[in-house]
């Protein structure tokens, strides 16, 4: 193993890495500091791969369902059986972060994730046909994931100076926008060439490229300040008693649920493709509407340089979340398709400024033995936010029309964010 980098504490950068003046065209690109630090440029690296791999397996699953029961209410089902165990997981996942060394966390986790992989080819390629096992797999899949991501997220805090967090946040958040892009496009290719099943036996060898990258990292101990202690139920309350007590952290979740749960219109993609932009053939609509957001995102996250070194975090997140609310509002409200994509992914674009600022937030304004719980909450507001956005808009399409939905929910993000940053002045405050 690798032990030359002993220290767990990132190193205060040099005045020229905070003050040199980026000229030109640099000015606008991606702010790549972050990279010039080995532990987390090996950290950043190693998703560069499995943001793909991990796509492929997230398109494999439904298909197989779908292929075996005929039936999209079972692949609805099926994702369901998901949330509960990530939940559950990230959750406690925070709490043992808090307590051990998170390298460790890391490999094991990693390690659960690559043989639950495995697992999938094994049983896709010995035509069990099972969607029980399936559901079962994906359950545990999660939950290995509900324990990773804390651990993971908590650690750039110790890998990176503080003011190279927003753009340490913006290229892990660019490499996973990109996935979420190639991913799905790599699987529709794939899966008439070389089938359903190869695509889980990538995904694991793509894991293994994670678990040697996490395997060469340093040590990330809990600090030697830190009170011993068991992960367990009382430290799960701990970390929601730290949020309610510090009110940016509490604004920063906040921001986000009022950003997804009324925001996200993805449920009403469907509709909108079969309805309102049918004459421009409804499955290019669909893939269109599909994508938008996440391209948008890319290119907020490679012209990040123009942003990345704000200082003040909360006017930030607060920016972004109303830009997110009026783009998606001028979606709604237009009946062109090429205008709904451009307002989709500018949508995008301020999507991924508020996640940039509100994962710098959470790692700056928390302790170090406190990070891995926020980072567990974190988790657990940004897989659930959009599943209750698919509830409410998918409810309110089929009540008022899918436009109306999608306009009315972008407008009531603009009126709670402002409502929310006006009367509650923490998170205007907050700067670095």
């Amino acid at each position: 193993m690798d032990t030359s980098e002993s220290s767990t504490e990132p190193q205060k950068a040099a005045p020229a890495d905070v003050q040199a003046p980026r000229r030109g065209w640099r000015r606008w690109a991606m702010d790549t500091r972050p990279l010039r630090r080995p532990a987390y440029r090996r950290l950043w690296s190693s998703t560069i791969v499995t943001a793909v791999g991990s796509q492929l397996t997230a398109v494999a699953v439904p298909k197989q369902i779908y292929d075996i029961t005929g039936s999209s209410a079972w692949v609805g089902a099926a994702s369901l059986a998901g949330l509960l165990p990530l939940v559950v997981f990230a959750l406690w996942g925070g709490a043992v972060a808090d307590s051990v060394d998170r390298r460790k966390l890391l490999l094991v986790t990693n390690i659960g994730i690559a043989v639950t992989s495995l697992l999938f080819w094994l049983q896709a390629v010995t035509g069990l046909e099972s969607v029980a096992a399936l559901m079962l797999l994906l359950a545990v899949q999660q939950a290995f994931w509900g324990l990773n991501a804390p651990a993971r997220n908590a650690s750039i805090a110790r890998l990176v100076p503080g003011d190279e967090l927003p753009a340490a946040n913006a290229l892990g958040s660019t490499v996973m926008q990109t996935g979420q892009v190639v991913g799905p496009l790599l699987a529709g290719v794939l899966i008439p060439v070389i089938g359903l099943p190869e695509l889980y036996l990538i995904d694991a060898l793509a894991l293994c490229v994670t678990v040697w990258a996490v395997y060469r990292l340093p040590s990330l101990p809990p600090p030697a300040t830190a009170t011993a202690r068991r992960a367990g139920l009382r430290e799960i309350v701990a970390g929601f008693r730290y949020i309610a007590a510090h009110k940016v952290l509490l604004l920063s979740f906040l921001a986000d649920i009022i950003a997804m749960v009324f925001g996200m219109p993805r449920a009403l993609f469907p509709q909108l493709a079969a309805q309102t932009f049918a004459p421009y053939g409804e499955g290019l609509a669909l893939g269109l509407l599909f994508a938008a957001i996440p391209i948008g995102a890319v290119v907020g996250g490679l012209l990040s340089g123009t942003f990345s070194r704000a200082r003040r975090h909360g006017w930030m997140v607060i920016g972004a979340v109303v830009a997110w609310g009026l783009a998606i509002t001028c979606s709604g409200l237009t009946g062109n398709l090429w205008l709904a994509v451009v307002f989709l992914a500018l949508a995008g674009v301020a999507d991924m400024v508020s996640m940039v600022f509100r994962g710098a937030i959470l790692l700056s304004a928390a302790t170090d033995e406190m990070r891995g719980r926020m980072q567990g909450v974190f988790t657990v507001v940004v897989a659930g936010g959009p599943r209750l956005a698919d509830v409410l808009h998918g409810t309110a399409g089929s009540a008022f029309g899918a436009r109306p939905a999608v306009a009315g929910g972008g407008l009531l993000v603009v009126v709670l964010m402002l409502a929310l940053a006006c009367t509650v002045p923490a998170l205007r405050r907050y700067r670095i």
